[in-house]
C-alpha cells in the first residue's frame, strides 16, 4: 500500500494496540483485497507485515481473528459517520442526504476496506458473522427510517422502501469498487453527487 493509505488506515484503526496489531491488519486487509479471503495465508500477511509468520499467532489466533476486527472496525466506523451526519441535520431530506454523502463517501475513501467488507462476510463462522450482520443491519435501518419518516410527513416520496434503500447502499458500497483518485474527483464530491441523485430520486 501507499504510504498515505497507510496513514489514512493508521488513523482509523488508531485505537487498536500495539502498533504491530495495526500493523498486521493493515498488511491482512491489503492481502484479503489482493487475494481474496481464501486463498491468502498467514505466511503472506506476515511478510506483507514485515514480521516472520510466527508473529501473526503473537497477536491474532487466526486469519479469521483478523477478518472478523477489519470487518467490525469497518461496520462501526461507517454506521458511526452516518450517524453522525445526520445528527447535525432536522429534516427528513437533510438526513436522508447527510446518510448518502457520509455512506458513499466513507466508500470511497476506505475503498479497499469498503471491498472486502462487502465480499468477504461469508468467510466469517456463524457467530462472528451474526455480530457483523447486525451492525450492517443497523445501518440499513438507520436510512430505512429516515425515509419513511420523510415519506410520512409527505416531504419524501417512496414507493418501495425496501428496494429504495437497497439501492441507496448499492450505490454507496459500489465506489469502492471503482473509485481511484486517479479517475478524478475526491471521495466528497462522490459523496455529495450520490446525494444529489438519492434526493431527485425521492421527490
Amino acid at each position: 500500500m501507499e504510504d498515505e493509505t497507510v496513514r489514512l488506515y493508521a488513523e482509523l484503526w488508531a485505537h487498536v494496540e500495539p502498533e504491530s496489531s495495526r500493523r498486521l491488519l493493515l498488511a491482512a486487509l491489503d492481502a484479503f483485497a489482493d487475494r481474496g479471503f481464501e486463498a491468502a495465508t498467514t505466511r503472506d500477511i506476515s511478510k506483507r507485515a514485515g514480521m516472520s509468520p510466527a508473529a501473526v499467532y503473537v497477536h491474532y489466533r487466526s486469519k479469521v481473528e483478523m477478518l472478523h476486527e477489519i470487518m467490525r472496525i469497518g461496520h462501526e466506523s461507517v454506521l458511526e459517520e452516518a450517524r453522525a451526519a445526520m445528527d447535525a441535520q432536522q429534516t427528513p431530506s437533510q438526513r436522508t442526504a447527510a446518510f448518502v454523502t457520509a455512506f458513499s463517501t466513507w466508500h470511497a475513501r476506505f475503498a479497499t476496506l469498503g471491498q472486502v467488507t462487502a465480499h468477504e462476510l461469508r468467510a466469517l463462522p456463524p457467530e462472528r458473522f451474526a455480530e457483523i450482520l447486525a451492525l450492517r443491519q443497523a445501518t440499513e435501518r438507520l436510512i430505512a427510517d429516515e425515509i419513511r419518516r420523510g415519506a410520512d410527513s409527505g416531504e419524501l416520496r417512496v414507493d418501495d422502501l425496501q428496494g429504495t434503500v437497497r439501492a441507496i447502499l448499492s450505490l454507496g458500497v459500489d465506489s469502492a469498487r471503482w473509485y481511484a483518485p486517479q479517475r478524478g474527483g475526491d471521495p466528497e464530491s462522490i459523496g455529495r453527487l450520490h446525494a444529489d441523485l438519492v434526493l431527485r430520486m425521492l421527490r
